[in-house]
């Protein structure tokens, strides 16, 4: 008898585990929709987005002159050199001075720093610094880099200002890609006889280059498209001479709201192929980082 009743019971459980496979195979295919619509939501806007700027700028861009010239107050003449050339350089002084000092912070934490209770604090720092707006980096730039250093409103003081923004982000995805790497490939180089350093330089390191490059490819793209603590920094809206690191300059996000904030409706276009300048080059600055990324994942 008791056998029986045994076998009734399971017989209940599989007829009722029958049924939630079925309930739950019907939520998974909702939540499948679900997801697809909002991918295909963001696709659309972004597409509409692009649509519209390609249309108002695209001539312009094509324009001669318009990429090797310097800004004109009319606004079907004049072209955007100096914010070409100051963003070019904004942005290699950020990767110049962020992936070294963001890379380092990011394995003393992860491979050296003891499990502490100030190594938490730090941390938790680092992850909310990540989320600062950053106009808040533009007043700390404007205090430390224009007048205590005295740098006043040069590039100098913009790329560094730009530095801490993206420093915080770059060490938090190095940190994550460092901690991805298995634990078992440390223990076989030290099971070999082979020091800490010569570990983390031959093993670690390459290992996580792929997850570091992603960090650095969205931080600077971040660096080079802020406009907010540029201006707080000192940032000009017009410029007829290339600049320098201890110049006065300019950049793409300020070229764009100067053109915006102008009466005239020619300037919409040239704002409009501005900004197809400006994600040119992000691309640009991506498909290097996306290459070596790709070098790296082969070896």
């Amino acid at each position: 008898m008791a056998t029986s009743y045994q076998q009734d019971d399971s017989l209940d459980s599989a007829a009722e585990f029958t049924d939630n496979v079925e309930s739950r195979e019907t939520l998974g295919k909702v939540f499948e929709v679900l997801f697809l619509l909002g991918l295909l939501i963001g696709l659309f806007i972004l597409a509409l987005l692009l649509f519209d700027i390609f249309r108002d700028g695209l001539g312009r861009f094509l324009s001669p002159g318009f990429l090797t010239e310097t800004p004109s107050r009319f606004p079907d003449q004049g072209g955007i050199r100096p914010a070409i050339i100051s963003s070019v350089l904004l942005g290699s002084v950020v990767i110049l001075v962020t992936v070294p000092i963001g890379v380092g912070a990011a394995l003393y934490l992860e491979e050296y720093a003891p499990k502490a209770w100030w190594t938490a604090i730090i941390e938790i720092n680092i992850s909310n610094l990540a989320g600062v707006p950053s106009i808040v980096y533009g007043l700390l730039g404007l205090g430390v880099f224009n007048y205590l250093l005295g740098f006043g409103p040069a590039l100098i003081s913009g790329a560094l200002t730009l530095s801490l923004l993206s420093l915080p982000v770059i060490i938090v995805t190095a940190r994550e890609a460092i901690r991805a790497v298995p634990d078992s490939l440390r223990n076989a180089s030290y099971g070999l006889g082979v020091t800490k350093w010569r570990t983390i330089s031959n093993h670690v390191i390459p290992y996580a280059v792929p997850g570091i490059l992603t960090g650095v490819i969205i931080s600077v793209s971040r660096a080079i498209g802020d406009a907010a603590s540029l201006i707080v920094v000192g940032a000009v809206g017009f410029l007829t001479f290339n600049p320098g690191l201890f110049q006065r300059f300019m950049a793409l996000p300020i070229q764009i709201y100067s053109y915006i904030t102008r009466p005239e409706p020619g300037f919409a276009s040239a704002a409009a192929a501005t900004i197809i300048a400006l994600l040119v080059l992000i691309l640009l600055l991506n498909g290097v980082a996306i290459y070596i990324r790709q070098r790296f994942s082969i070896r």
